[in-house]
């Protein structure tokens, strides 16, 4: 998915609430964060892994975060360190990782799997090589799980980026605004990440 906010007409309206909000407009407020607030559940919802969602709803993040961003919105005015829509997906993120620590305990590296889970990961697509053999499905199958444990192992750098491009399906520049980064640098991390992927994949194929 996107980021929770785009377009350049949602990004008008965005403006001209922020606007209303700084002369003091309490309805503006109340309007700027519920607009928001569905596309940011998906993408909340969509980095929680089965185990956490079993335990807590996206939305319960999503109120506390909307919480802190009513609590935080005089002093983004100030500021402006970000768009609107990346520093209230900061927000929730840190909402979000809170949640993780609360409720994975034992449980970490199942938790840090959530966002290559599914069974329709484009990620998966992209880095598994076709098998052109009768035992296809098998072979799919194991270097699906290589592929899985590997990910799990993964520094959270790089499986912030894997899963914003390929679970959430963002393009570079939502990535950029989302982490506060530059274009350039998304990029780079995005090669890198890929690039130390492939390394342990091959390593584990000739161990």
């Amino acid at each position: 998915m996107g980021s929770p906010m785009g377009g350049g007409r949602s990004m008008a309206e965005t403006e001209e609430l922020l606007r209303l909000v700084a002369t003091g407009d309490g309805t503006a407020m109340q309007r700027l964060l519920v607009r928001h607030a569905g596309r940011l559940r998906g993408a909340v919802a969509a980095r929680m892994a089965p185990q956490l969602r079993r335990r807590l709803d996206p939305s319960d993040i999503i109120q506390e975060a909307l919480a802190d961003a009513g609590r935080k919105l005089p002093g983004y005015l100030r500021d402006r360190p970000l768009p609107f829509h990346a520093w209230l997906w900061r927000l929730a993120r840190e909402r979000l990782n809170q949640a993780r620590r609360r409720h994975q305990g034992s449980s970490r590296r199942a938790v840090g799997r959530e966002v290559f889970e599914g069974p329709g990961s484009a990620v998966l697509g992209r880095l598994a090589v076709d098998a052109p053999s009768p035992s296809r499905a098998l072979i799919e199958e194991e270097r699906r799980g290589r592929l899985l444990a590997e990910l799990e192992r993964a520094g959270p750098r790089d499986r912030e980026v894997l899963a914003m491009r390929y679970r959430e399906g963002r393009s570079f520049g939502e990535i950029a605004e989302a982490l506060g980064v530059g274009l350039s640098a998304v990029k780079m991390r995005h090669l890198r990440a890929l690039e130390r992927l492939r390394e342990r994949l091959a390593d584990g194929a000739d161990s």
